[in-house]
């Protein structure tokens, strides 16, 4: 049995097509070990099923949806009317992140991650008590800014180093939920892609060789990993994103975490 007071957030790959069938499997898959998914919004500026939807299937499959919404996309209306619309499903639980570059058209301008929690905190002032939505962000591992202080939880960037992560934690206190945040790598190939395109992850020359090696070595670290920052006692859970091991991280993890 997984520890009460430790969550596993795994992060859902979602569907560039009208279709929830691999999106069920991951959620399926997962439950063994995940305490919540997050569902992606336009991951990697591309258009994908809306994840304010995808999080209401989770709830309908009897799991715990946190839905990413990201500025991109949105103007001030668009964002309020998702709010609506999640409280209407029972989507209760949100990431507001800024969104990656599109891969087609621009930025709106209209929103960033600041002023999503300032609308979200106009929005629940406007309803009860017993249907206040719950609002996190994102953050490198730096300084938390005063502003973000606001947010009922925080989603720390992912790394290959606990002891970065150990040592923010240190420096950072916060009155939410913290959650660390934990990539899988699949392969070597993608591994060095990383290197180059992710500036702010530091990329270990060790795990390029052991996955040169052994394909499975990334499910390896990621769930070491889990199991150091579970025992260190110093965050709250952690944000996994399996990515195409999904499968492997499920098995390995729920054998890591008994």
């Amino acid at each position: 049995m997984l520890e009460a007071a430790f969550q596993v957030v795994c992060e859902v790959q979602p569907s560039t097509r009208p279709d929830l069938m691999a999106v069920r499997h991951q959620i399926g898959v997962l439950s063994r070990v995940a305490a919540a998914f997050l569902v992606p919004d336009n991951h990697l500026g591309r258009a994908t099923i809306s994840s304010v939807a995808v999080a209401h299937e989770v709830d309908q499959m009897g799991g715990r949806s946190i839905a990413c919404l990201n500025a991109r996309d949105r103007n001030i209306l668009g964002f309020r009317r998702d709010l609506m619309t999640a409280a209407a499903y029972g989507v209760d639980e949100f990431l507001f992140v800024y969104g990656d570059r599109p891969s087609v058209g621009a930025r709106t301008g209209d929103l960033n991650v600041r002023s999503m929690l300032d609308e979200l905190a106009r929005f629940n002032e406007g309803g009860s008590a017993s249907s206040r939505l719950r609002g996190g962000v994102t953050t490198r591992l730096g300084a938390v800014p005063e502003w973000k202080r606001a947010a009922d939880f925080v989603f720390v960037q992912a790394t290959f180093d606990v002891g970065a992560l150990l040592r923010w934690r240190e420096e950072n206190p916060f009155d939410g939920e913290v959650y660390a945040g934990v990539l899988v790598a699949p392969s070597s190939s993608r591994v060095r892609k990383w290197a180059t395109d992710l500036r702010e992850v530091d990329v270990p020359d060790t795990l390029v060789d052991a996955l040169d090696k052994d394909p499975a070595a990334g499910v390896a670290l990621a769930c070491d990993m889990v199991t150091a920052i579970r025992d260190s006692g110093a965050f709250d859970g952690v944000h996994v994103i399996p990515g195409v091991r999904y499968r492997e991280v499920a098995f390995r993890l729920e054998d890591a975490l008994s």
